[in-house]
């Protein structure tokens, strides 16, 4: 099976964690260990990963220079991409023995830049705040910000992903047998001009939705959304809390489920589910579990057999 895994933000930082890189790379070892599962056992891999912890401190720090020398979003995000997948990357090839090729690929993916999420900032980047002082940061820096769990955050525009020009360029890897960590952070948000040149823009793509998109495109048998809870919980925050073993594309979409954490997972796994695929969303020590259900919550068309 092609599988495409990934690797949520709070699955490589738990929260409240301090954002430096040794806490990072534990939190690595831990995912690579879980990925090389899936390797072993025989399927072809793609790893995706966020990025929104690591981004939003690559932009507090930038804001110690002159506003015209701070960098842009896109390129904070390559940064990112770079950074996070060089972790995985050696990680994983020391979780397999280094027997098998492992590669990262700085990945562009196209938005429209009439998107309206330009116009509504929803997607969580950076440190968690107090209220009082997401607030002060807001009102100094021009943020906009958001609630997020108990805590406030930085939000920026996540436009939706539409294109990723650098499909042919993954083929060929896969083809060559290398498992290829790939649009971290949901890829780095460019647009196209008139005359086709592309250019980035000011904005953090969603990883999941990205995700999606990728697994649709290379045709991938089951898509993977790895985070840090055990299931898709139906009644979630309440005291008739359960997990949700399988569901349909509709029964998810019928769903509600919070903004800022599973509920771009669960659309995301719809979408991908109505192509035909099977997506899973669980706990990432489950990973290789979820492809046969034995762990996690599988979304797949009703007439759709087990994987």
């Amino acid at each position: 099976m092609l599988v495409v895994a990934a690797i949520g933000g709070n699955a490589l930082l738990q929260r409240g964690e301090p954002l430096t890189a040794e806490t990072q790379r534990e939190n690595v070892k831990v995912a690579a260990k879980a990925l090389a599962e899936i390797v072993r056992a025989g399927h072809q891999l793609i790893v995706t990963h966020g990025n929104g912890p690591q981004v939003g401190l690559l932009a507090l720090q930038g804001a110690a220079y002159k506003p015209d020398e701070a960098y842009p979003l896109d390129v904070l995000g390559a940064e990112t991409e770079g950074m996070i997948g060089y972790m995985i990357e050696q990680e994983l090839e020391n979780a397999l023995g280094h027997d098998h090729a492992v590669a990262t690929l700085l990945t562009q993916v196209v938005v429209d830049p009439k998107d309206p999420a330009f116009q509504t900032p929803t997607k969580p980047v950076g440190p968690v705040y107090s209220r009082d002082d997401a607030e002060a940061r807001a009102k100094a820096a021009g943020w906009a910000i958001a609630q997020d769990g108990d805590h406030w955050r930085r939000v920026v525009p996540s436009p939706k992903p539409i294109e990723i020009p650098d499909i042919r360029v993954l083929r060929l890897l896969l083809d060559q047998g290398v498992t290829v960590i790939c649009a971290g952070g949901g890829g780095i948000p460019v647009m196209r001009r008139a005359d086709g040149a592309m250019i980035g823009v000011e904005a953090v793509i969603d990883k999941d939705a990205a995700s999606a998109l990728l697994a649709a495109d290379l045709g991938a048998d089951a898509l993977l959304l790895l985070t840090d809870v055990e299931a898709v919980y139906e009644n979630f925050g309440t005291d008739k809390a359960a997990p949700v073993a399988k569901l349909s594309p509709q029964d998810g979409r019928a769903m509600e489920m919070p903004a800022g954490s599973m509920g771009p997972k669960l659309k995301a796994a719809c979408d991908f589910a109505d192509t035909g695929g099977l997506a899973g969303i669980g706990h990432l020590r489950d990973a290789l579990h979820l492809l046969n259900g034995s762990a996690g919550t599988q979304v797949m068309q009703a007439d759709r057999g087990p994987a």
